[in-house]
């Protein structure tokens, strides 16, 4: 049983990637989705192209594709177009693997956080186009790729990894990118793996909740039995919630958080069983687990009740205050 509740848990996140062309990259992003362990699947390629090769090769690996050309039409129109399709394949993230289109502000808005590139030089260094012939102008010794999160900034956004490539006396712009290219294929899949599968790892997910948890008033960090906990009221007060990483047998990452008794946590684990469930030796005082390490974490929702849990404990001078605070 807690093997299969560990498995659903572990669920892999969806990813559609966006091309325009012969789909290299997205080929490496794919043949690395087969290996043992990948926290991700691709449920989709779409193209502004329809004739695209990597479409050719996405098919005969059996995943779904979509193609619309954008000759035509507005940016929005076709960027509203793809956007339906990338949702209807259930897609969690998006990855340009080669899509030739730039991408309005809406859009990358749409997808903030969730949206993945690769670019061939060492950023922030040679944004834009023409990277490779620029790096040998400026006497480089080396050029490469990066790694990076999509924002409305072109080529912009947040560095996920690196990788250097040697710039040879005789190389061309031609010569070096077919190497940057190679290191691309071995980065690009790294990357896109560490960055979706954080979403399963502890660290991380104890970092998301901490965040959140310190953000209310007068919180402390205090360990509980050896699990990391928050209490609010200074040294006499009382703990709102906890992090468990698989405590008791229990196959979940979660936070541990207060209802208002039994029947509420009986409807609760009832209701969503892969976002609830009683944890073995907290539920019996009514809280709650909020399963973490899953595809698709609503962060506000795990906000929500940390503060909802918080005001159940905090002294009524600060859920006082908090609520004025609320109101403006």
């Amino acid at each position: 049983m807690a093997e299969k509740a560990l498995a659903k848990a572990r669920a892999k996140a969806r990813v559609a990637c966006l091309l325009s062309g012969n789909g290299t990259t997205m080929s490496a992003l794919l043949f690395a989705s087969k290996l043992p362990d990948c926290p991700y699947e691709i449920v989709l390629v779409a193209s502004n192209v329809p004739d695209a090769p990597g479409l050719k090769i996405a098919a005969a690996e059996g995943i779904a594709t979509f193609a619309k050309d954008h000759r035509g039409m507005s940016r929005p129109e076709h960027e509203a177009i793809m956007d339906a399709a990338l949702r209807a394949a259930g897609a969690d993230y998006l990855a340009l693997c080669g899509y030739m289109r730039i991408l309005t502000g809406d859009f990358v808005s749409e997808w903030a956080g969730r949206m993945v590139n690769t670019h061939p030089s060492l950023l922030p260094k040679y944004k834009g186009l023409d990277t490779h012939q620029r790096a040998i102008d400026a006497g480089d010794r080396f050029g490469g790729c990066s790694v990076h999160v999509v924002t409305a900034e072109l080529d912009g956004g947040p560095l996920l990894g690196q990788m250097p490539v040697a710039i040879l006396p005789t190389d061309t712009a031609d010569s070096l990118a077919r190497r940057v290219l190679l290191a691309e294929y071995q980065l690009y899949p790294r990357m896109f793996a560490d960055y979706v599968g954080r979403q399963y790892r502890a660290d991380w997910l104890l970092e998301q909740v901490r965040m959140r948890a310190l953000a209310l008033p007068e919180v402390a960090d205090r360990d509980s039995h050896g699990s990391p906990g928050w209490h609010t009221g200074g040294k006499s007060g009382k703990y709102f919630a906890y992090f468990s990483e698989r405590h008791h047998g229990e196959p979940h990452i979660a936070v541990l958080v207060k209802t208002s008794g039994q029947d509420e946590l009986n409807a609760l684990v009832e209701r969503d069983p892969d976002i609830y469930f009683r944890p073995a030796y907290y539920g019996a005082s009514g809280w709650v687990g909020i399963i973490l390490n899953r595809a698709g974490v609503d962060w506000e929702h795990v906000s929500h009740w940390l503060e909802r849990s918080w005001s159940t404990v905090a002294p009524k001078r600060l859920a006082k205050l908090h609520n004025i605070a609320d109101e403006f």
